[in-house]
């Protein structure tokens, strides 16, 4: 996920070829390593976001004390607690217990297939789709279900899947700090497939290497095939 820049004004045959500027993105740390929301900061009241779904139903032309939506607005705000759980918890815990028993294993561990649903930040519609994460360990390993933890704590937030791709893989490589990590998101969005464009069935991927999934091409692709397996 490094960014390549460059003009798009084409040289003029006088003027020297510029090289490609890369920079990796960066990330604050406050992000993976602790709740998104602090306690002692002040939110709206649950009568206040529930007030504020009445507005929306009168907003899209609809009569919010008909039969039929009365218990609505609690309902979309108690949707929203579970929804966007993952601002309230910690990632940096869910990676924290280790364990050391692995027979001197030094090779990378994969869960593939790790289904997610999140909610796009730009028109608060879902997207959903599977995460391929592998991270090859030193001397200790995390228990296999917290990867899918973590994926699912930060995908329980606004969120944009390259977003969510960095922040998985730099919370990997930050807490755990292993020889390198991978981390493939394959997801459909429905802001583009039942909205806009409407492109049913279109698929976004992004992925993000860092340590020997980076420098070595031959891991990478090892990754990849190992992701993709038969028949898929």
């Amino acid at each position: 996920m490094d960014a390549a820049i460059k003009s798009i004004r084409p040289a003029k045959n006088n003027e020297p070829k510029k090289v490609l500027e890369t920079r990796p993105a960066e990330l604050d740390p406050s992000e993976f390593l602790a709740a998104a929301v602090r306690a002692d900061l002040p939110r709206p009241s649950r009568a206040e976001a529930e007030q504020a779904v009445q507005t929306l139903l009168s907003y899209i032309g609809e009569d919010p004390d008909r039969e039929g939506l009365l218990d609505t607005p609690r309902r979309v705000v108690e949707a929203f607690d579970e929804l966007y759980q993952g601002y309230h918890q910690c990632p940096a815990e869910v990676l924290d217990r280790t364990f050391g028993e692995t027979a001197g294993y030094d090779d990378f561990v994969l869960v593939r297939d790790i289904e997610f649903t999140s909610q796009c930040e730009h028109h608060m519609m879902p997207f959903y789709g599977k995460a391929h994460i592998a991270y090859t360990p030193v001397e200790r390993v995390v228990g296999l279900s917290k990867l899918a933890r973590l994926t699912d704590i930060f995908a329980r937030r606004l969120q944009t899947q390259e977003h969510l791709t960095a922040q998985i893989a730099a919370a990997i490589d930050e807490i755990l700090k292993p020889r390198g990590v991978a981390v493939l998101i394959e997801a459909e969005h429905t802001c583009m497939s039942v909205r806009g464009v409407a492109k049913h069935g279109a698929s976004t991927f992004t992925s993000r290497f860092t340590g020997m999934f980076r420098d070595n091409p031959a891991e990478q692709q090892r990754f990849l095939t190992l992701v993709r397996g038969p028949n898929r």
